[in-house]
């Protein structure tokens, strides 16, 4: 007789920030909930345990980046990864979470039965191969978006000809050995910005190739208000206070950008002048061919990379790679760049749901034939929540919401008896984007995420304050969104 696979209310998919932050609504709003969290890796932290390059830090303030329910209480506000990690860790054992998760289990299929009103989920051990089958009410997905395996490489000329490393951030030898050696890092984004001002430390110079520019700006480490209204006021006011006043000033400066980008642009060059040498070329190596926030802007704690400009410890080079070469570089230009290290700091690949197959009444859902609801679950998929955080501000203002809507959700479910809930898309709302975003880690694969709408409540927005009201406040029951019982 084959035993029947465990059943829990909820099974969620990942243990890293929004996982946890899922697991801890689910402990305070629903307590008689059970619930089980599935995660590939042997421990909790997702990005933040699996990133371990040089400098690895948060590229949002930590009282927005932070959970609403738990305040950040350290001094760095742009805080270093072990810090984060920590904090998540923390926060799982605070609450109870720990003793829900299982490690080393990755998900590689659910499938949903109208009949019976569940998903079947299955899951691999990665160190057996074990099959573990689990049955749930409702399934949370909280992997993020991009792929824990491998990071975005681009097909370099000549790779093999280098005799030094060649390193993606992404899979970050422990044993990498930098001190005293020319250092070339490829890219541009946060993690190269990252990187370069942390390795300069150490290394004999360090060079960033990019293609092109992007936004980079310098705020400081430390939160001066919110460390000082701490001193004043109680932990989780001071919190709350600050928390709030970042998401004003971080949307009001995103709106600007959006409506104003010609004043924004002039800001940001002027404050450029001020941290670079005086006959620094910023048009060539900091002034993007594109407006403030088409794609995401990098923040840099105290101008950590321009004072490593000035000190000649970092140069900055914008050309295009030719070939790799025995001993570096050779740019499209006819320059080359001696290098003893190569890291290629070139992006990530997109993979939705951790890459697992979803199936209802034994028809596989293709993705790209979903549409988004609410930014947080999808068209013809019953009893299936997911959470992807901002582009424009920190990923937990929306993941915190998001969790919260899905307690509430379930809830007026219990109320009303319901066993299933489905939003059902209205072929009249024309299809867009899964995410406006011109990023080149996102245009490489958002034809393979689900669509968005051109409106409410289909229109995936990037704006917390009108996400607060909605996915906090407004009814459940909508047009959209069907309920039934078995």
């Amino acid at each position: 007789m084959t035993e029947r696979p465990q059943h829990v209310n909820v099974v969620i998919v990942g243990a890293g920030l929004s996982g946890i932050g899922a697991a801890c609504h689910l402990e305070t709003e629903l307590p008689a909930k059970t619930y089980t969290i599935l995660e590939a890796r042997d421990s909790v932290g997702g990005t933040w345990d699996l990133f371990r390059y040089p400098g690895i830090r948060s590229d949002s303030d930590m009282f927005t980046l932070g959970y609403r329910f738990k305040p950040w209480t350290e001094q760095k506000a742009i805080a270093d990864g072990h810090d984060i990690l920590r904090y998540v860790k923390e926060t799982a054992r605070e609450y109870g979470v720990e003793r829900h998760i299982r490690f080393g289990h990755r998900v590689v299929s659910a499938e949903w039965s109208s009949a019976n009103a569940h998903w079947t989920v299955r899951a691999l051990r990665d160190d057996t191969d074990e099959a573990l089958e689990l049955t749930c009410d409702f399934l949370l997905s909280a992997t993020g978006y991009y792929r824990y395996d491998t990071g975005y490489q681009p097909e370099f000329t000549g790779t093999e000809r280098f005799g030094g490393p060649i390193v993606h951030p992404q899979h970050w030898p422990e044993d990498l050995d930098y001190v005293g050696k020319r250092v070339v890092v490829i890219g541009s984004g946060a993690t190269a910005v990252t990187l370069v001002p942390s390795m300069a430390e150490d290394a004999a110079h360090v060079t960033m190739l990019q293609r092109s520019p992007s936004y980079i700006v310098s705020i400081p480490a430390k939160d001066a208000i919110g460390n000082a209204l701490r001193k004043v006021l109680p932990g989780k006011l001071a919190y709350a206070i600050t928390r709030w006043k970042n998401v004003l000033i971080a949307t009001g400066f995103y709106q600007l950008s959006r409506r104003r980008p010609g004043l924004v642009k002039k800001l940001l060059r002027k404050a450029l002048q001020r941290q670079l040498p005086a006959d620094y070329d910023i048009d060539t190596h900091f002034k993007p061919s594109y407006n403030p926030w088409d794609q995401r802007v990098c923040l840099v704690p105290n101008g950590d990379l321009f004072r490593s400009i000035r000190k000649g410890q970092v140069s900055i080079v914008t050309d295009r790679i030719d070939t790799f070469t025995e001993t570096g570089l050779l740019l499209a230009s006819g320059v080359t760049l001696d290098a003893d290290i190569i890291i290629t700091a070139t992006g990530l690949s997109l993979l939705a749901f951790g890459g697992m197959e979803l199936v209802v009444d034994g028809k596989p859902v293709k993705l790209p034939e979903t549409m988004a609801y609410k930014g947080m679950m999808l068209s013809g998929v019953p009893n299936f929540g997911y959470i992807v955080g901002y582009t424009n501000a920190s990923w937990t203002l929306k993941a915190d919401i998001a969790c919260e809507y899905i307690c509430r959700l379930l809830k007026h479910m219990d109320d009303n008896g319901y066993d299933s809930c489905v939003p059902e898309h209205d072929p009249a709302v024309a299809e867009e984007p899964f995410m406006d975003f011109s990023a080149g880690y996102v245009q490489r694969s958002i034809g393979n995420f689900p669509k968005q709408g051109e409106k409410a409540p289909w229109r995936l927005r990037m704006n917390y304050l009108r996400d607060v009201f909605t996915l906090r406040h407004s009814p459940i029951a909508d047009d959209a969104m069907k309920f039934s019982r078995i």
